[in-house]
């Protein structure tokens, strides 16, 4: 199933004159990457719902503030990336974790080719950790961009991006032709 992430200019602008049905079309189109982003930064199906909710509260709420400038659904990303980080900041009230040692205990130290899921991978990952990876190396964002939404520094997001290799003790790869991310194990 192939999802649309564009929708017409004149349902944007029966949205922005608060038009219920345009931004129940608007809910109907972005409903599913909004929950799937949400549920890849969360841990939980029920966090990622709640977020779904939030996301199209501000939508309603901002939308007259949407301005055209790009595609509808980098704004709509955007707010929801947010939103999941906010979820994030309310549950974990320090600014750094420690790693869970008992996600890197009896880590097998080197199996060449061998794949793992990547869903497997990420939740032993922190939230703040997950949500770092996700956002730069499936959505695309950059450092500095995870910084601003988390309201850290780009070191900061760098280290937690580079963090989730000690905790999976794995280099990551991307797979486009599956359309999805693989863990490799290496020795290096």
């Amino acid at each position: 199933m192939t999802i649309s992430l564009t929708v017409p200019d004149v349902l944007v602008a029966r949205a922005r004159t608060g038009d219920l049905e345009a931004l129940e079309a608007l809910y109907r189109a972005f409903e599913t990457p909004v929950y799937n982003l949400a549920r890849r930064i969360l841990r939980t199906p029920e966090d990622a719902e709640d977020v779904l909710q939030e996301t199209f509260l501000e939508v309603v709420k901002s939308i007259k503030q949407y301005r055209g400038e790009g595609h509808l659904w980098g704004w709509i990303r955007r707010i929801a990336a947010s939103k999941a980080l906010m979820r994030i900041r309310r549950e974990q009230v320090r600014a750094t974790e420690e790693f869970e040692e008992s996600a890197t205990r009896g880590r097998p130290t080197a199996h060449v080719g061998t794949n793992i899921d990547l869903e497997r991978a990420l939740q032993q990952l922190h939230e703040t950790s997950r949500a770092v990876v996700w956002l730069h190396d499936v959505e695309g964002y950059t450092h500095e961009e995870i910084a601003e939404l988390m309201g850290k520094t780009v070191s900061f997001s760098k280290s937690r991006w580079r963090g989730r290799m000690r905790v999976c003790g794995a280099r990551w790869s991307r797979d486009w032709r599956e359309h999805r991310c693989i863990v490799r194990w290496t020795t290096s």
